[in-house]
């Protein structure tokens, strides 16, 4: 592999809140360089480097809620815990176009004060973003209003491609400000005229009809090593490995199909 490849650790949500330390142990056993925390909640800063550095594993970044990244001490916090990346992982007015001035305008004002602290801040996408806003996307709107010295991407590749849009493009669009891609794969039938935000929350079984399921890496309808080239001609430093709940499998064993698949060929 070419670039080392971590684990975000909200696709095994389920399994830290049991016991962090024991899902991040599995996580290096099952081979991954790294992983990308998911946020810290009440947990030391310090506490989770040293475990992290304990079972042998990389992290540089973190999502976390732009309403807790305006509380006085958060960015110390996480600069605390040896990052270098925050991130936003939702807008947060969401698709509400009307707010859109308003999130630039608290996306701006978080990178500054991120800045101060020795940290970089990343912009998770969603499908939304690639709706029109004016002559351009809301995505190209965010990076064109807010300078690379500020903000840089974290793009995610399944929502690029569930929007209609060419993962590889974009991420060769934003050559030199896209440090961490997302790498998710999914799989949807031709009818699915749905949202997959709409399965959040449902039981396996409720999902089970559904034209829509988030997949391991290499078994959906992703061009993944297509993406995977894509990142190294981008100047990318790391792939994230990022799974939503599956219908049909535990979290730890869709983790370990994803970074099976990865090692399974020359990238």
């Amino acid at each position: 592999m070419t670039l080392p490849v971590g684990l975000q650790l909200y696709s095994v949500r389920d399994e830290l809140e049991k016991d962090f330390y024991a899902t991040i142990k599995k996580v290096k056993e099952m081979g991954y360089d790294a992983v990308e925390l998911c946020g810290l909640g009440h947990m030391d800063p310090l506490e989770v480097r040293r475990m992290l550095d304990e079972v042998g594993l990389f992290c540089n970044s973190s999502h976390c809620p732009t309403d807790e990244m305006k509380k006085e001490g958060t960015f110390a916090k996480y600069k605390a815990a040896g990052l270098d990346y925050i991130v936003v992982p939702w807008m947060s007015y969401g698709s509400d176009h009307r707010r859109l001035k308003e999130n630039l305008e608290l996306i701006r004002t978080l990178a500054e004060e991120a800045k101060k602290e020795g940290l970089t801040l990343l912009y998770h996408n969603h499908d939304f973003e690639f709706e029109r806003e004016g002559e351009e996307t809301i995505i190209d709107t965010i990076y064109s209003t807010i300078p690379e010295d500020l903000l840089q991407t974290e793009l995610d590749t399944c929502w690029v491609k569930f929007a209609g849009s060419d993962p590889c493009e974009y991420i060769r669009k934003y050559t030199g400000r896209s440090p961490i891609v997302h790498l998710k794969d999914f799989w949807e039938d031709a009818n699915f005229d749905s949202c997959p935000y709409d399965l959040i929350g449902k039981t396996r079984e409720e999902r089970e009809n559904e034209g829509f399921e988030f997949r391991p890496i290499g078994h959906g309808i992703q061009d993944i090593p297509a993406i995977l080239k894509a990142s190294i001609d981008a100047g990318a430093k790391w792939i994230i490995v990022e799974q939503d709940e599956s219908k049909n499998r535990p979290s730890l064993e869709s983790a370990k199909m994803s970074i099976d698949y990865l090692r399974s060929f020359e990238w």
